[in-house]
């Protein structure tokens, strides 16, 4: 093979790698990170410390308990009587330890329940009830003595996570990601080796290879902050933006941090082989060049050949 040819070679098959490691990273975060229940409940749980998030459940939960007090209590100076209480209530509530195992749970049972009905057929909302939510709550204003709680209604109401219209796309989608999860990185660490190994000059393979790395991160990087943005603009007025960001950021934690190393290491690999290559040309400077053979060697020389 031609030297012009391998090089070419070499150029479409580093540019194919570069080009492969953000969409591997994100293909291997959604199919490895967010598929994995452990690993979606780890990165939820600090979330329920999170003010943003705490306020979010309160007013969620609240309203819940409050237009079930409002179906079966049809006194008004009672409904404004416990209102109060029950916000109160609630908030108290989101900062116990109690709440805390609360969010562990209920995040593994929605996540469970949400990659049932991705792997699995079928054509109904996945729900998720909050319940227990309400009877602690429930708990809690009884032990307060608030007025008439033991009164408060502990309703089953399933709230949808996944309605069941979403579910084909969704479910062809993940398996789109289960499969490029795998494949994708591995291709583009193939292609970076091939395209190094058929590289005429292979520092300049290398250091253009870890260059295009460091671009791939940074473009990663660049595409979470946009993908944050346009989630939170996207959302109702009614939803409350802060604790969607912190969960937002939560899930993305991972995939941020390996985007930030690709951009690291790639930009490291890129600089210590550029230094490698100039301490090298100092070395080389240092010693000079070879001093020539003194011209009576060179006359001695045939002449012993010829003996």
């Amino acid at each position: 093979m031609s030297p012009r040819l391998r090089s070419a070679l070499s150029a479409v098959l580093i540019a194919l790698s570069c080009l492969l490691v953000p969409f591997g990273a994100l293909a291997a975060w959604a199919a490895y990170g967010l598929a994995d229940t452990d690993r979606y409940v780890t990165a939820m749980a600090p979330l329920a410390a999170d003010p943003d998030v705490r306020e979010a459940v309160a007013d969620t939960v609240g309203d819940g308990i409050l237009r079930a007090v409002d179906q079966h209590l049809d006194v008004r100076p009672v409904r404004g009587s416990v209102r109060p209480f029950v916000r109160d209530a609630v908030r108290s509530f989101t900062q116990t330890q109690a709440f805390r195992m609360a969010w562990d749970t209920g995040n593994q049972v929605t996540h469970d329940a949400v990659l049932r009905a991705l792997r699995e057929e079928g054509e109904r909302d996945v729900t998720v009830d909050l319940a227990p939510v309400t009877a602690q709550v429930k708990r809690q204003l009884t032990e307060d003595h608030v007025p008439l709680a033991q009164r408060i209604p502990v309703e089953h109401t399933a709230v949808a996570v996944l309605p069941a219209g979403e579910l084909v796309a969704l479910r062809k989608g993940f398996q789109v990601l289960e499969v490029a999860g795998f494949w994708l990185p591995v291709a583009a660490v193939v292609f970076a080796a091939a395209g190094i190994g058929l590289a005429v000059r292979r520092r300049r393979a290398v250091v253009a290879t870890a260059l295009g790395t460091a671009l791939g991160g940074a473009l990663l990087v660049l595409a979470l902050a946009v993908g944050r943005r346009m989630t939170l603009s996207d959302l109702p007025a009614d939803v409350p933006h802060p604790a969607v960001g912190a969960v937002y950021d939560a899930l993305t934690g991972t995939l941020r941090t390996v985007a930030w190393l690709l951009l690291g290491l790639g930009l490291a690999v890129a600089l210590a082989t550029w230094l490698i290559r100039q301490l090298r040309r100092a070395r080389l400077a240092r010693r000079g060049p070879a001093s020539p053979a003194p011209a009576s060697a060179q006359a001695q020389a045939p002449t012993r050949a010829r003996v």
